[in-house]
């Protein structure tokens, strides 16, 4: 498995419990993510995606996607998509 950064977490909100993502790099409803931060370590399978409160399928670099998370993450979080092979 490999991992490619696709963007950091700008914002985090508790109800319901959803990270604010600026991409850096494609982001797809269905692909899984590895959220890393100095206490943050998750793995998520990306369920639904929402820009400006709009259900998307996609986004791209530039974008800032809400995501929901199964727990809290911090401004600054790095997110890597998670990638089969080399």
């Amino acid at each position: 498995m490999c991992e490619v950064e696709v963007g950091k977490v700008t914002d985090f909100f508790a109800k319901p419990v959803v990270a604010g993502i600026e991409l850096s790099g494609p982001l797809r409803v269905g692909d899984r993510l590895h959220i890393k931060g100095s206490s943050t370590d998750m793995e998520l399978a990306v369920e639904s995606m929402q820009i400006e409160r709009v259900n998307v399928t996609e986004g791209k670099p530039g974008d800032i996607v809400g995501i929901i998370v199964p727990d809290r993450v911090r401004p600054g979080d790095r997110v890597y998509r998670i990638t089969e092979g080399p």
